[in-house]
């Protein structure tokens, strides 16, 4: 009776852990394999897999120093999906790829 009762609790430990890691894997697929490309004066950013949305993200530096940093932002888009902005012509001083997800 007692070897039972142990086996029952160990199962049900075992099935809850299971269920806890695999819960787990599934809601911190994040978006992975993301990468940004500027061309001319487009930004844009491109997440291979994952899940959740991205965005590109950049600072120029005005060409008047009084002026200063400019943050440019794109659109948020689902993974699998480009999103690219316009930007004026100044100096780039970074670059990158936000994710929510």
């Amino acid at each position: 009776m007692r070897t039972r009762l142990i086996a029952s609790t160990f199962a049900t430990l075992l099935a809850s852990a299971a269920l806890v890691v695999a819960t787990a894997s599934g809601a911190s697929a994040t978006p992975a394999d993301c990468t940004y490309q500027i061309s001319g004066q487009t930004a844009s950013s491109f997440c291979a897999s994952g899940t959740g949305e991205h965005r590109v993200r950049v600072v120029l530096r005005h060409f008047n120093p009084e002026i200063g940093l400019i943050p440019i932002t794109s659109p948020w888009a689902p993974v699998g999906s480009v999103s690219s902005t316009g930007m004026p012509p100044h100096q780039i001083v970074s670059v990158w790829v936000e994710t929510r997800g």
